[in-house]
């Protein structure tokens, strides 16, 4: 499986994530991801925005605009609390996946 393949169907939860620990705008989300990932993952404009505005019409973000440093607006996302009870199921459903792989992977291959 591609990374790309892997990022496809976990950028929701991943995002759910981040912004669980704070409110941040699109830039902001893209270099966290990038630093917490240690440059594993690296989000576009046209794989982020589409993905927060599907978090924010299932209700799971909002979002809102602010000024910051007398520059333009910009747009922040929160996780709301439906959003923090989603992203916990999520995490013990990976948990549960990853364990499940771990348990039949090799723990190493020559």
């Amino acid at each position: 499986m591609s990374q790309k393949e892997l990022l496809k169907g976990n950028t929701e939860t991943l995002l759910l994530s981040l912004l669980a620990g704070e409110a941040m705008y699109g830039y902001q989300i893209v270099k966290e991801m990038e630093k917490r990932s240690s440059g594993y993952f690296r989000f576009k404009e046209g794989t982020l925005y589409p993905a927060l505005h599907r978090l924010e019409k299932a209700g799971l973000v909002e979002g809102y605009w602010e000024e910051v440093d007398s520059v333009l607006p910009r747009r922040f996302y929160h996780i709301t609390s439906k959003g923090e009870k989603v992203l916990e199921e999520r995490l013990n459903e990976w948990r549960r996946f990853s364990r499940a792989v771990d348990s039949i992977m090799p723990a190493h291959v020559s």
